[in-house]
């Protein structure tokens, strides 16, 4: 009687939310939708738009105005994108992701005392792929010129007023900043006030960008001029940033800061135009990118709780909770140790991955009542009709997998505390009041714990959604080159600071050791759903290893729960720490994951901590958990646009 009445609670709970006002309204829309991190990005958007611009030229315009904004990325950064073409009904994959340079091996940054790939400055970088990556997109999908898609972020390097949330970036990392010749120059605009970044308000301008900007449209123009076609012309502006006077003074200025790019690395990476990894869940098609992203994790996941009444259990029951969590913890488990640069790897077995018995193996798996600390990386091989090369390295690791189902792959000499973890950082320190001093603020011990992990496990990047009447529906989530950024030389462009993805150690992940011209196996990963053949959901959201976690229930809102675009944007998730973090610290025990750790909504129900807390899970809370995470819905039946935004930061989008 008492599971009973327990259920039905959530059940009105449930009820109560779907029926509830959203905090921002859904966005509606008839002929276009542009969505992204920042108001003047989406404008970007909506002006090409208005120009008779299609989705991916306003997806290109969006994204060189993101990159100008600083919304947590550069035009140094890396692009990924998934694009839906109507006339060929196919879902197109670019891949964008810059390589790791000469020089950069597992032995040499262990020279320097790494355990990871550093998180910031020259020897951070990649190299950069959001110009190629626009270029790509735009020349073979968009319908307008570089010069036309580049003139909001010409205008906006010439000046733009600096809102509160980059001015507050730009202060709380002004020290780092100064390490770096340009980056000291372009962002201390205020040097010896007490102030000496740019303050809210004020048009921040940028020369050398809007300078280097200029040599990309002149370079477009010049091969117009010479006759050729409007791809071509794209190409040759390309070929400037990659291997002309704008490739030089990157390079130059990169290795005056001790970097490691030489021309030869940025003349001889490309972007990638590849097919996409999709799985069917209940008749809608979700594709996602290829294991350099984490991509297919949510796929994974996905295939799992296909074996789970999950409408039945109720959203955000304590069982609902609990599988979530356990069927994402396998998938990461898989990622953490399988995936990585199939350019390099062809062996690394994405189809037994995403392989339907795989997925009901591993589901049966799940232990019903309590959570599972000690779970890894499954055995895929055999459902490709493979055996393991990697066992050996499995037991290294410590763990072993037998058919008795024993999972430990958690090392003795990694199962540290938190705090301890948190305060090995190199930029944390103990004031003589046994406070935690981190970038400026004091933290209780316990507090400095959530904050520092935290901003690693959510560390952002921003999104791109476009779409359009005639049907052409684009997915972006870029990155790279956020602040503190080194900027390259006389460029006016941020490095990008992918390589921190990169690990050092075979026995962590044999696919995903840095190796000079290797894609580093990231987080970023936009998503397109299609139903019938045609487009369905189109969504991304920022924030770093959360990223799968948030997409899939949003996914699973809509498909499960029945929520509308924005209700699904805003709804409260969870986010697991069981898992090794993708970007951050440089020491194995920063990096580790925690088991059992568990963040929730602050609005969860006693009754539910309760239960979550006898099944062996440790609890955090946050007032916000869904995103920030955009998105649109596709209205077949009445043949209009959704658009969904959270209630979580900037994100900002305009309809038509």
């Amino acid at each position: 009687m008492k599971n009973i009445s327990v259920l039905m609670i959530f059940f009105l709970l449930s009820a109560a939310l779907f029926s509830q006002r959203t905090q921002k309204p859904v966005l509606h829309g008839k002929h276009w939708m542009a969505i992204t991190g920042k108001s003047l990005g989406a404008q970007a958007g909506a002006m090409i738009f208005q120009q008779g611009g299609n989705a991916v030229d306003a997806a290109c315009a969006m994204l060189g105005a993101t990159c100008t904004l600083w919304d947590v990325l550069s035009w140094g950064g890396e692009t990924q994108a998934l694009i839906y073409n109507p006339h060929t009904k196919k879902v197109i994959a670019i891949n964008a992701l810059g390589v790791a340079p000469t020089g950069a091996t597992a032995e040499y940054f262990k020279s320097l005392g790494y355990d990871f790939p550093p998180e910031y400055g020259p020897l951070a970088a990649v190299t950069p792929g959001t110009v190629g990556g626009l270029c790509l997109m735009l020349a073979r999908y968009g319908s307008m010129s570089l010069e036309q898609v580049l003139a909001p972020s010409l205008e906006l390097a010439a000046g733009f007023p600096v809102d509160i949330p980059l001015a507050s970036s730009l202060s709380r990392n002004k020290e780092m900043l100064k390490q770096w010749l340009y980056s000291r120059d372009l962002f201390l605009t205020r040097p010896g006030e007490e102030q000496e970044t740019p303050v809210a308000g004020e048009l921040f301008v940028q020369e050398e960008l809007l300078e280097t900007l200029k040599k990309l449209v002149v370079a477009e123009r010049e091969a117009l001029q010479a006759g050729k076609s409007r791809e071509l012309a794209i190409w040759a502006a390309y070929d400037r940033f990659y291997k002309g006077d704008i490739a030089v003074e990157f390079v130059r200025g990169v290795q005056e800061q001790g970097g490691l790019i030489t021309m030869g690395d940025l003349a001889g990476w490309q972007p990638q135009e590849e097919e996409p990894l999709h799985v069917s869940y209940k008749g809608i098609d979700l594709y996602k990118l290829q294991p350099w992203s984490q991509g297919p994790a949510l796929l994974q996941s996905l295939n799992i709780l296909e074996h789970f009444d999950l409408k039945a259990m109720g959203y955000n029951s304590p069982q609902y909770i609990h599988t979530l969590y356990q069927a994402m913890n396998m998938a990461f488990a898989d990622r953490d140790f399988y995936y990585g640069d199939p350019a390099f790897h062809l062996d690394i077995p994405i189809r037994g991955l995403l392989d339907k018995e795989y997925a009901r193996q591993r589901a049966s798996e799940i232990l019903p009542d309590r959570n599972n600390p000690s779970v890894g990386p499954g055995d895929p091989y055999p459902f490709e009709g493979k055996r393991n090369p990697y066992l050996k390295l499995l037991r290294e690791r410590g763990f072993d997998i037998d058919p008795d189902g024993k999972r430990d792959f958690v090392p003795q000499h990694d199962a540290i505390t938190s705090v301890e973890r948190d305060l090995r950082r190199d930029d944390v320190a103990v004031d003589a009041a046994g406070m935690v001093v981190a970038s400026g603020s004091r933290f209780s011990p316990e507090e400095a714990v959530d904050s520092l992990y935290m901003d690693r496990l959510w560390r952002g990047t921003t999104t791109i959604q476009a779409a359009d009447a005639e049907g052409w529906v684009v997915s972006v989530t870029p990155s790279g080159g956020w602040i503190p950024a080194c900027i390259a030389g006389n460029t006016g462009v941020g490095m990008s600071q992918r390589l921190q993805s990169f690990v050092l150690d075979e026995a962590l992940n044999p696919f995903n050791v840095v190796e000079p011209g290797k894609r580093p196996r990231v987080t970023l990963t936009p998503s397109l759903a299609l139903k019938e053949g045609e487009p369905f959901l189109s969504f991304a959201v920022q924030g770093g290893d959360t990223q799968e976690q948030n997409q899939l229930q949003f996914f699973l809102n809509v498909v499960e729960f029945g929520m509308n675009v924005q209700q699904a944007s805003e709804a409260a998730n969870i986010n697991t720490n069981q898992l090794w973090l993708s970007l951050g610290g440089t020491k194995t025990g920063e990096r580790a994951l925690r088991p059992g750790e568990l963040l929730l909504n602050a609005s969860t129900p006693d009754s539910v901590r309760q239960k979550l807390t006898g099944m062996g899970y440790t609890l955090h809370f946050s007032d916000r958990t869904s995103g920030p995470l955009n998105a649109i819905w596709f209205d077949r039946e009445q043949g209009s646009l959704w658009g969904g935004s959270s209630n979580y930061g900037e994100d900002y989008g305009i309809g038509w």
